[in-house]
């Protein structure tokens, strides 16, 4: 009978065991949860990001006002009877 008792008792112990520390225990599938989460994270940024770009691209394509404005503001263009003041900052 002690025999019994003792290995019941061995099951025991090695089936917690693989529970709490083996693979797939607890401890991995908690920090598996985590990766996930801040990849969720991640993606929701990316996908954000993707989305303005999207919404730049369509505007881009459907009208001369996004290409004007962009040349204004980032080649210094000019329509013909405009004056172009540049103001330095001295610091």
């Amino acid at each position: 009978m002690k025999w019994l008792w003792l290995t019941f008792f061995l099951l025991i112990v090695v089936l917690q065991y693989r529970l709490w520390v083996g693979e797939g225990s607890y401890a991995q599938v908690w920090t598996l949860q985590q990766q996930i989460d801040e990849q969720q994270a991640a993606n929701q940024i990316l996908a954000d990001r993707n989305s303005t770009l999207d919404a730049e691209v369509i505007d881009l394509k459907s009208g001369n006002e996004a290409i004007e404005e962009r040349a204004r503001n980032h080649l210094g263009m000019i329509h013909k009877d405009e004056t172009f003041f540049l103001i330095i900052d001295e610091k």
